[in-house]
């Protein structure tokens, strides 16, 4: 069973957000908009982190739902003028979770190396859809003009073409979501699924029904992908068709098995290894010129 962090650990992540919070105030624009890159992805690592770590499902496909809800953003913004954060946030997590209720419909039916295929096949489709068509740009990409804020009497009081405001809502949203998917694992709801990943046919002997908790976790771990998108899409304003594809899979799984499957915290952790150790190999001051031009290969070997 999933268990509540542990004392050192609930420091370790009370020193993160503090870090977080305050770097508005110690690091320049560059630095604030990394970081909120690495907000957005951790959000976006917990669903894919509640998909394997608790359901024992590896999905190659979660990036769709990650592109999707940052395409949603787009459909809804309209042009030229901000669009309401509510309801970009919304669509993102609606688009995210519909598209995931018909491809998990059929995915949950099958199981390991074909699970596995079923969600990239579907995954690359997606984003054929969006790369190979003018429905959102084509391969040039979808522009969001102007970013989504949260107005109340006319006065912008969540406004996320500011950075620092931004990187502050990225951090309350991950939070959110972390308390949300911790207190959903440590749930009867969750306990089913974590008897699902150990023993699926004796879950079923119980009478629990695999097939429908399966869907459910599946849509679940989609919707919060959406809204990782949603955050990411709101970063630059721009949302290119390649975060649809299995590369961005790739290096989710990646993220979620660097800080340690099924602990949710390490899905966070994980993210941030992850983008800082890129970050890094990819700055020729510091490791200098061959490594930062082969940094997968140094990334690979780390």
């Amino acid at each position: 069973m999933i268990r509540r962090p542990s004392l050192a650990v609930l420091i370790l992540l009370a020193l993160v957000v503090v870090a977080f919070a305050a770097l508005p105030w110690i690091a320049g624009p560059y630095t604030v908009k990394f970081a909120t890159r690495v907000l957005a992805f951790a959000v976006f690592v917990l669903g894919l982190d509640l998909l394997i770590g608790i359901t024992g499902l590896v999905s190659f496909g979660h990036a769709a739902w990650f592109g999707l809800g940052a395409y949603a953003v787009w459909f809804v913004t309209p042009q030229y003028e901000s669009g309401n954060l509510l309801v970009a946030l919304a669509a993102a997590v609606g688009f995210a979770a519909a598209g995931a209720a018909v491809v998990g419909f059929f995915a949950v039916r099958t199981r390991g190396f074909y699970f596995i295929m079923v969600t990239l096949a579907a995954s690359q489709m997606v984003f054929a859809l969006f790369h190979d068509t003018k429905i959102a740009g084509g391969s040039d990409g979808a522009s969001i003009d102007v970013k989504p804020s949260l107005e109340i009497a006319g006065r912008a009081v969540l406004d996320l073409a500011n950075r620092n405001t931004l990187l502050w809502f990225a951090l309350a949203t991950l939070i959110v979501v972390y308390g949300l998917v911790l207190g959903l694992a440590r749930s009867r709801f969750g306990r089913v699924l974590q008897g699902i990943r150990v023993n699926e046919t004796r879950m079923n002997a119980l009478g629990f029904d695999s097939a429908r908790y399966k869907w459910a976790s599946f849509v679940i771990a989609a919707a919060i992908a959406g809204l990782g998108g949603a955050l990411y899409a709101s970063i630059d304003g721009f949302v290119p068709p390649e975060i649809l594809g299995w590369r961005e899979s790739g290096l989710a799984i990646m993220m979620v098995v660097l800080g340690g499957v099924g602990s949710l915290w390490g899905a966070i952790a994980g993210s941030l290894v992850y983008s800082i150790a890129e970050e890094l190999l990819k700055n020729p001051r510091l490791v200098g010129a061959a490594v930062a031009d082969h940094w997968p290969i140094a990334m690979g070997c780390l």
